[in-house]
């Protein structure tokens, strides 16, 4: 029997990790907990790369070595047991109690009825046909694509599976590479992980504590700029080699014209505005109802009224005067008092006398308390010190505090304050570039530029208007996280509404694969909570901690360390077994090398793409060879799958040596 390569090499890194093991065990002079700990470590590593269920796996290991660990102490048999146990449902329980991870299902349920409402196919031929003079405009339209429906859905292998049996055809029907249709595939696909709403930023935020809104807020940037990274390298591509990506024949590029428009006369390049306003006149619309033409003139408008409506809420904001509260009438304790006196006449309380048998008792003339000083006298007498105040009193009859300054009348018929201001600079040159832009677009806006805007209209914006809801009420805290997924989910539901796919079946099927989904996670939350348990009581994660530190590091060396071990294990692992096994072993490292956490997730996030382009398990290469053709053999797509991962290491290292690309949005958002 033919062991494929693969196969090889799977077993080789298995080999690699035992003999590393028992390297360890026979270098150790004595074996301590935390040697069993990191046993433990590799033992489930093997585990799962042999096929066994990741969560399982991490319940039974950690369940196992908690009790060797508790029995290894002065703790019997029974205790031990007992003390297990007791572990298991804690942290059962902290994972049950979790809020944040209620957003997952809703999430996940929002991504298969996107799914199934059979969009992706129009979104393709729409941008297809909206980006068909770019160079290598299939792979960009794939692209563009992939990165959309996957940050709608957050599927990786929906996303790669649907594109494999609806772009890789087409593209190698134009005569596109093999290496190149299969990569911009399978890496666009992967997109659905980093661009928020994406699951692997709420289980990260879970896993390490951190914000899972600022983690979206600081993924946002992060991810369009590894999408631009893609798209620029196809272009490159395509201009480099004209053979891997040929151009649009004309008849790629034809956009049909419906066929009322086409009895008025239109064609392809002529300009649809006039060509509207003349028919509407009632000699040129060759028996095209008015109705059907104003329809198609209220689409052209849609810009228009957009940018009018933009444009007036952006200047009420702008002209607007935020009220500032003042407090210019307080003034210092003391400000307004007079000048402290000296000798024996300064104002203000005294010592009282002070005797030696103690305290005296007051001085009187008949052994009776005495009438203050001036008692007699209709007038209440100043304190030592004080001057008479010869001013008149005010007309309200109201006396002012030591030092205030009579208000005069100018001061109190000054007016209120303003509550607008005019309009900045920047506003008026932020309108004119729109303007502009408008006009531009209303002046090169042909029939057939008006076909591909319609088709937008029913597919792009569509998805665009779903994620930038659920997105900016979350970043801008609007709504929680579970909020804005309940929101998703009921975008979806109406999305698949709309377009007609909303059938009893496809609401069966999305909550069936909801609940198998969320319960893989919850499992592995689960696994995760008791295997770090263990690992942490067996002393694993202070013997870890230790040799890092006795390495000493610098804070860019153990960047370098960390993302290169994350690199590694994304080779056997999947992007949920690296985040539930080994951040609980990373993030507690952060704060002795001074590495924000929420930093750290992104660089993981980005690292992450990895994950599913990196033989042998890179799912979505399996994933996209399931629907391919039979000639397409795997080891192209794996070749076609290696500049991508170069493109997604260059991301690593821009995000950096430039932290604002993802630290910039959250602190500008959450000062």
């Amino acid at each position: 029997m033919k062991i494929r390569k693969e196969l090889w090499f799977g077993f080789g890194l298995m080999g690699l990790i035992l003999a590393g093991v028992l390297a360890m065990v026979i270098s150790a002079p004595t074996m301590t907990n935390g040697h069993y700990g990191l046993l433990m470590l590799s033992l489930v590593v093997v585990a799962i790369m042999l096929g066994f269920p990741t969560a399982f796996t991490l319940m039974g290991m950690g369940m196992l070595f908690a009790f060797f660990a508790y029995h290894s102490g002065d703790q019997t048999s029974a205790g031990a047991i007992q003390q297990t146990l007791d572990l298991m449902v804690q942290r059962a329980f902290s994972v049950m109690s979790n809020d944040v991870l209620i957003s997952i299902p809703l999430f996940v349920f929002m991504g298969y009825l996107v799914e199934r409402a059979n969009l992706i196919e129009k979104l393709f031929h729409s941008l297809h046909l909206s980006l068909a003079r770019v160079p290598g405009s299939l792979a960009v339209a794939t692209l563009v694509t992939c990165a959309i429906f996957a940050t709608a859905t957050g599927i990786v292998g929906a996303v790669v599976t649907l594109m494999g049996l609806l772009a890789m055809p087409q593209m190698l029907r134009a005569g596109y590479d093999v290496r190149l249709t299969a990569g911009s595939i399978t890496a666009g696909g992967c997109l659905g992980i980093l661009i928020p709403p994406s699951v692997l930023l709420i289980v990260y935020g879970a896993t390490a504590g951190v914000s899972v809104v600022k983690l979206y807020a600081g993924a946002f940037f992060p991810g369009l700029m590894l999408a631009g990274l893609y798209i620029l390298y196809v272009i490159i591509i395509a201009k480099v080699k004209p053979a891997w990506a040929p151009p649009l024949s004309a008849e790629q590029r034809r956009v049909p014209i419906p066929e009322p428009l086409m009895r008025m006369g239109a064609t392809g390049n002529a300009w649809a505005l006039g060509g509207l306003l003349n028919g509407l006149k009632g000699a040129n619309n060759h028996g095209v109802p008015a109705g059907y033409m104003l329809r198609q003139l209220g689409i052209v408008m849609l810009p228009a009224l957009l940018f009018a409506a933009v444009a007036v809420l952006s200047y009420q904001s702008a002209t607007r005067v935020v009220a500032v509260e003042t407090y210019e009438e307080l003034q210092p304790m003391g400000a307004g008092a007079a000048p402290e006196a000296s000798g024996d006449d300064a104002g203000g309380l005294a010592e009282p006398p002070v005797e030696e048998e103690g305290l005296s008792e007051p001085p009187s003339a008949e052994g009776d308390l005495a009438e203050p000083p001036g008692a007699d006298s209709d007038a209440v007498a100043l304190p030592p010190g004080a001057e008479a105040d010869t001013t008149e009193p005010p007309a309200d009859n109201l006396a002012l505090p030591p030092g205030a300054v009579p208000a005069t009348p100018a001061a109190a018929g000054t007016e209120p304050a303003a509550t607008t201001q005019p309009a900045s600079q920047g506003y008026w040159i932020g309108l004119g570039v729109g303007a502009l832009a408008l006009a531009v677009f209303y002046g090169i806006l042909s029939y057939a530029r008006l076909e591909v805007f319609k088709m937008l209209l029913s597919s792009f914006f569509p998805l665009l208007v779903l994620i930038t809801s659920v997105l900016g009420s979350i970043v801008f805290g609007l709504a929680t996280p579970t909020e804005a997924a309940a929101v998703g989910a009921l975008g979806g539901f109406l999305l698949a509404a709309a377009y007609r796919q909303l059938t009893f079946n496809v609401v069966k099927e999305s909550v069936f694969l909801t609940a198998k989904t969320s319960a893989m996670v919850c499992w592995l939350f689960v696994g995760s909570a008791i295997f770090s348990a263990a690992f942490a009581l067996l002393g694993g994660q202070a013997l870890v901690e230790q040799w890092v530190l006795g390495m000493n590091l610098s804070k860019t060396e153990f960047l370098i360390l960390s993302q290169v071990i994350i690199f590694i294990l994304g080779w056997p692992l999947e992007w949920t077994e690296i985040i539930v096994i080994f951040m609980p072993i990373f993030i507690p490292l952060l704060d002795n090398f001074g590495v924000d956490p929420l930093f750290f997730g992104l660089l993981v996030a980005l690292n992450l793409q990895t994950a599913f382009l990196s033989p042998p398990v890179a799912m979505s290469a399996f994933y996209l060879k399931g629907v391919a053709p039979k000639h397409v053999t795997l080891n192209q797509i794996f070749a076609g799958m290696l500049p991508f991962m170069g493109i997604q290491v260059l991301a690593i290292v821009l995000l950096y040596l430039f932290p604002a690309i993802g630290m910039w949005l959250p602190e500008v958002l959450y000062k």
